[in-house]
């Protein structure tokens, strides 16, 4: 093996599909995982599969092997990156009601979804200004990269959907009237879902960016590009941009909002203990342990060993940090 070469693959994947019998593959998949050293955080439930996995590639290879041995997982899709660092700790796989959460029950984005865009022909669509361009993304991911034209509903969790769609159904809304819509997020499953939300309330033409913009920066040249800034990935990358090539954001291990140049240069960022989105929300107490888990992680560093640090306080994480965006 080529000492220079990346160590690790990163996988990232999602598939709507019926899975009545969802509870009985967590086992075998955890222990697939363990015994080829992947780890990360795969989500099951009736509605399909979620989640980002990352380890040797042979090993990684040989999970996504195994779940396309199922029938209804023969057309699963991934995107992968590959990187020098193992980005998780442990290997989790979790039993949930919803693989990515809404909060609208009957959802059925396997049979209901709307029409598939591929990123080659996204620019035509957005270009058309009878289109409504939504970004379903949270505010914070919009905040650093979006499309032209796209409306950010400043939502803050993907469950605050549906109730934008609803205001903004009504009259001198954005979506009042029945319009075209085209929607996209980051690798494509909250889109998905939303199209699914959006036919069942009575919208016809309703699209979705296949792949997300995960997708989108990978296909299409930058120079033919609707996309402006980078793009917010639930990785240790933080954001990328054209080519997928790393970004410019670092993440604050405090509060795990992606900071840019300007929050970097804040009096109140502070490595491993705060920045301008979470400063004055700590206590003394829960300061003076993030900066010595900050201390600790240099150290290590410096010895070339990784570092676990404490998990930060859950109540201060962005709603939109939650085990269902693991592949969003």
């Amino acid at each position: 093996m080529d000492p220079a070469a990346p160590r690790y693959l990163t996988a990232a994947l999602y598939q709507f599909v019926d899975l009545p019998d969802f509870a009985e593959l967590r086992a075998p998949l955890q222990a697939l995982c363990e015994s080829h050293g992947v780890r990360g955080m795969l989500l099951l439930a009736h509605e399909g599969i979620n989640g980002t996995i990352a380890g040797p590639a042979e090993g990684v290879q040989a999970v996504l092997a195994w779940l396309r041995k199922d029938p209804r997982f023969a057309a699963l899709q991934h995107k992968e990156a590959a990187t020098d660092a193992m980005p998780f700790y442990r290997m989790r796989v979790r039993l949930k009601k919803e693989i990515v959460t809404l909060g609208v029950p009957g959802l059925n984005p396997a049979r209901n979804a709307g029409t598939y865009v591929k990123p080659e022909d996204w620019n035509a669509l957005i270009d058309d200004p009878g289109v409504v361009v939504i970004d379903t993304r949270n505010d914070y991911e919009v905040g650093i990269g979006t499309f032209d034209r796209a409306i950010n509903p400043h939502t803050r969790s993907f469950s605050e959907f549906p109730a934008w769609v609803a205001e903004q159904s009504q009259p001198g809304g954005v979506l009042a009237g029945n319009p075209k819509v085209a929607m996209f997020c980051t690798g494509g499953i909250r889109c998905e879902k939303s199209t699914a939300f959006l036919k069942s309330q009575g919208f016809e033409e309703v699209y979705h960016l296949e792949g997300g913009v995960l997708k989108y920066l990978e296909t299409v040249p930058e120079e033919s590009s609707r996309w402006h800034g980078d793009c917010f990935v639930f990785d240790e990358r933080v954001s990328v941009g054209h080519g997928l090539v790393r970004g410019h954001h670092q993440l604050c291990r405090s509060c795990r909002m992606p900071l840019g140049e300007a929050e970097l240069q804040s009096p109140h960022y502070v490595p491993g203990v705060s920045c301008p989105y979470c400063h004055g929300t700590r206590t003394p107490e829960q300061e003076r342990a993030l900066a010595e888990r900050e201390r600790q992680v240099q150290l290590a560093a410096k010895r070339g060993q990784a570092h676990i640090g404490a998990k930060p306080q859950q109540a201060t994480l962005p709603p939109a940090h939650t085990d269902e965006d693991t592949a969003a």
